[in-house]
């Protein structure tokens, strides 16, 4: 019942949580963000459709959250482009532009010191990392305040 409603506006699941305390959350996200009236919405339909059946449960329904680490692939397409945090396997955590996303992998653009052959000083270049959704610990989209 959510892929049907998501299927109607672009957006997409990001989570779906069933906690032990009678909670149903539910994270979606949209490539131009999610409005409450979006969440608003979505568990409208949800309880048309369940009525009865939803008994006890609470439903909660949200946006993924900025800031929040990525859950899903379409999270990453979304933000190509954008500065994001990644914190790799190691724990090393490093801050770049998302530059492209290919199947679970992705690379981002890092500004990094590199000191050329035959120089003296140290010089700022792009270098693109590549990494993979299943082994990264976790990345996120870093806001910036201009």
């Amino acid at each position: 019942m959510v892929e049907e409603w998501l299927a109607k506006g672009d957006y997409f699941l990001v989570d779906i949580i069933l906690g032990q305390d009678d909670r149903i959350v539910i994270e979606i996200d949209h490539a131009d963000g999610v409005w409450i009236d979006d969440c608003a919405d979505l568990s409208r339909f949800l309880q048309e459709r369940l009525g009865d059946e939803l008994g006890d449960y609470e439903l909660e329904v949200g946006s993924a959250g900025i800031g929040q680490p990525f859950k899903v692939r379409q999270q990453y397409v979304c933000h190509v482009g954008d500065t994001v945090e990644v914190i790799d396997a190691e724990g090393v955590k490093l801050q770049g532009v998302l530059k492209s996303v290919d199947g679970s992998d992705f690379v981002v653009t890092i500004r990094e010191k590199q000191l050329p052959e035959g120089k003296k000083r140290p010089v700022m270049v792009d270098v693109d990392h590549t990494y993979n959704m299943e082994t990264i610990r976790s990345v996120r989209y870093l806001l910036a305040f201009k």
